[in-house]
């Protein structure tokens, strides 16, 4: 047994995502409604340059009404393969291109009531070859030493659950 669609309706579509309402028969026969934020996936990136220094950006993030210390990420342009994504993001938030881009794994960013997919990349070999940021991104890069982002990371202090994430995903790759 398992749930099973009766019917779905749209009940926003905004720049980035949509929100539908599913409704479900459950597998013992009831009814019942999920919210479903509906979107197309995205990319985070673990850049790391030269001298063993990861790259961050630190952004405003309204929702947490805060700026964050973020690993640079981004949306897919539609059905755009994930590695393009991630190559151009990097470009776009850092101003580095990687000359090597290496998946490391991948996740849903909120199952519960989203459809988010992320694919995690180390990125090495990065050389300087910017791509203009989006209009309502203002990113100051933050460079930190592997040791000490991993470090920080365990003690808490990166409250942005994706690169916590992908810092996990990527700790062997990293050490």
């Amino acid at each position: 047994m398992s749930f099973e669609l009766i019917r779905s309706e749209p009940l926003f579509e905004g720049q980035a995502f949509k929100i539908r309402r599913d409704y479900m028969k459950t597998p013992d026969g009831r009814e019942t409604k999920f919210d479903i934020v509906e979107h197309g996936g995205s990319v985070i990136l673990i850049p790391m340059d030269s001298d063993g220094n990861l790259l961050f950006v630190r952004q405003y993030r309204h929702a947490a009404g805060t700026d964050l210390l973020e690993l640079p990420a981004g949306t897919r342009d539609g059905d755009e393969p994930y590695d393009a994504c991630a190559a151009r993001e990097i470009r776009e938030e850092t101003g580095m291109q990687a000359g090597s881009l290496k998946k490391v794994g991948e996740f849903f960013l909120a199952p519960g009531y989203s459809t988010e997919f992320m694919v995690v990349f180390i990125a090495t070999d990065l050389t300087h070859n910017p791509l203009e940021a989006d209009a309502d991104e203002f990113l100051s890069l933050v460079r930190i030493p592997v040791h000490e982002a991993m470090a920080r990371a365990m003690r808490g202090e990166m409250p942005d659950a994706k690169s916590l994430a992908a810092m996990l995903l990527a700790k062997s790759y990293l050490e």
